[in-house]
């Protein structure tokens, strides 16, 4: 069995961080932008490079290696060591011995950008403020020597603080907003270290049931762990990030993926993730496309897939969820279902339309190469799905579920009138009528209805999943494709919630055995490259963003219920 606290993570794939907090020690410091030195990075008003920390002996910068488990992060050189733990979410307290530490604010400061370093008589600290993030961080020495440059100055200047390597050292690093008591040292180094592995030895047993199964699982739960922040601005509830490098947001159907994952360990976290963008719904109905610390975007919205979302929700909640807590998901997704049904449908129309790929997740899909606002096979079958979830939800409440019966009974009488050719589902100008391109894996997603298709049409479906189908999972545009692109984004490379919702869909329709290899590749593909946010339909390689938390999500899911089929399999041999 794999010791949760022994798992050795990768700084140049997974930033450094706890349940909770808006910073991380990272290399990663911008989009697509990686630094040499591990660096403060704040998610707090965007994503900001705050400090790097660079290892010093003397005053010469020293190379070091980097060895980071989800409680500690170190630097090794044959000078010394430095430890890095978190204190909180909010401080993280630094040591080092024979090895010494620079922490490097920008140079620049103007009115409007750069950081002020100064020390602060309330209690002789450093403290540097940011026009970049709006925050303040405080470098408090506990023990050791240290050196401060440009403390008071303002204009273009060198500002850092360092630590002697001549003689063991502490520091804590703390952000805060305007005003903090001063630092809490009453807790020792390695009762810090001793808390943060307990923490996430209990974070992942809980996610993952048995924390040992494999390496890949504890990392999935580490990088959900990690992802995660604490209510700050916008957020009004604890959330997951998708990452804490740049696509540090909270996307209208990212989250449903990682609720699902908490589902059985931490329900109440699970509905309070399924409930963020719902915290800013608008009065037509409709969801902001995303959500971050200081910033919600309504220029697009996401696919209606939470009706799906929250059954499997139920289906998979360690509780039943509350007559309260259902009627406030009810009347979410009464409204949600309402603004597709009143502002997204031509007069006359039985169909819904998105305005463009970003609408429904798939960004550059070639679904969308020909028109940008379609009538599309996907769209009809999440919210088809979602009204009848109402229904159903409209009963256990003892209310009417009529509203919602009628609407879906239009809804899939059109789904197959208007967009089932006999050989597949096709996508539609939302004006002109005229066919879209229908190669792209998105055509196929109407097999999330799974079991409510006709056989036949299920039949034609996973033939067609079964063509998009590599080594790695199913390729968003098959590989044989002329419009096919290896990173092409939705063009070419494996997604996580794309699998998931197909491998959901092939099994309830009865097509388990295609079902199975698209969740063993899939998998593969997770262990082999870790949890990128995409991955290369040929090679199976990692791609963007490499600590993608609905991926973690997806992963674990999926193998929590492979391995219960399993041992479902097993009893029943026996």
């Amino acid at each position: 069995m794999l010791q949760t606290t022994d798992l050795e993570l990768d700084i140049d794939e997974v930033p450094f961080s706890t349940r909770g907090a808006w910073i991380d020690l990272s290399r990663v410091v911008g989009l697509h932008r990686r630094s040499d030195e591990v660096h403060l990075v704040t998610h707090q008003t965007g994503m900001h490079p705050i400090l790097g920390l660079i290892p010093v002996v003397g005053d010469e910068p020293v190379s070091a290696d980097t060895v980071m488990m989800p409680h500690v992060l170190a630097w090794r050189s044959s000078a010394g060591s430095i430890e890095a733990v978190f204190d909180g979410p909010s401080a993280i307290r630094l040591r080092g011995t024979g090895l010494g530490m620079r922490f490097v604010a920008s140079s620049e400061l103007t009115p409007f950008t750069g950081g002020y370093l100064f020390i602060d008589p309330f209690d002789g600290s450093t403290v540097l403020t940011s026009y970049e993030s709006g925050r303040r961080y405080r470098l408090t020495v506990v023990t050791g020597d240290s050196r401060v440059t440009g403390a008071g100055v303002v204009g273009a200047a060198e500002r850092d603080i360092t630590l002697d390597s001549a003689v063991p050292w502490e520091i804590a690093l703390e952000e805060f907003e305007t005003a903090a008591s001063p630092y809490d040292r009453r807790s020792t180094f390695d009762e810090l270290l001793s808390r943060q592995r307990l923490e996430f030895q209990k974070y992942a047993r809980g996610v993952l049931g048995d924390p040992g199964e494999s390496a890949a699982q504890v990392k999935a739960a580490y990088v959900l762990w990690s992802a995660t922040v604490s209510p700050s601005g916008f957020v009004g509830r604890e959330a997951i990030l998708m990452s804490k490098h740049w696509m540090d947001k909270v996307w209208s159907w990212d989250h449903c993926f990682n609720a699902i994952a908490l589902a059985d360990a931490d329900p109440d976290a699970a509905l309070a993730q399924f409930l963020l963008p719902f915290d800013h719904q608008d009065a037509s109905g409709a969801l902001p496309d995303s959500i971050t610390h200081s910033e919600v975007l309504y220029n697009f919205v996401k696919p209606p897939i939470h009706g799906w979302a929250f059954a499997q929700l139920r289906a998979r909640s360690a509780r039943p969820f509350t007559a309260e807590e259902l009627k406030l998901v009810h009347g979410r997704l009464a409204d949600w279902s309402r603004f597709w049904l009143n502002y997204r449908r031509a007069p006359g129309a039985p169909l819904p339309y998105y305005q463009h790929g970003n609408d429904s997740g798939w960004d550059n899909s070639t679904t969308f190469d020909a028109s940008r606002v379609i009538v599309s096979p996907d769209l009809a079958a999440f919210l088809l799905l979602q009204l009848r979830e109402l229904s159903t939800l409209a009963a256990v409440l003892d209310e009417s579920g009529d509203e919602w019966d009628s609407a879906a009974a239009a809804i899939e009488s059109a789904l197959f009138s208007e967009l089932w050719t006999g050989s597949g589902f096709i996508a539609k100008d939302a004006v002109s009528g005229a066919t879209a391109p229908a190669t792209s894996l998105l055509n196929s997603l109407p097999i999330v209805l799974g079991d409510q298709l006709p056989h036949d049409v299920a039949a034609v479906l996973a033939a067609t999943i079964g063509e998009h189908l590599t080594e790695w999972g199913p390729a968003t545009e098959p590989v044989a494709s002329d419009l096919y692109e290896s990173d092409g984004y939705w063009r070419g490379p494996i997604w996580a919630p794309s699998t998931f919702l197909i491998e959901d869909g092939l099994r309830r329709a009865g097509h388990t055995d295609l079902a199975d290899r698209v969740s063993s590749s899939f998998r593969a593909a997770c262990e082999r490259s870790g949890f990128a946010e995409n991955f290369d339909a040929v090679t199976g390689e990692g791609l963007r963003d490499r600590a993608y938390t609905w991926t973690a999500s997806c992963y674990l899911t999926l193998t929590t219920d492979a391995a219960r089929r399993n041992r479902a399999k097993t009893s029943g041999e026996r």
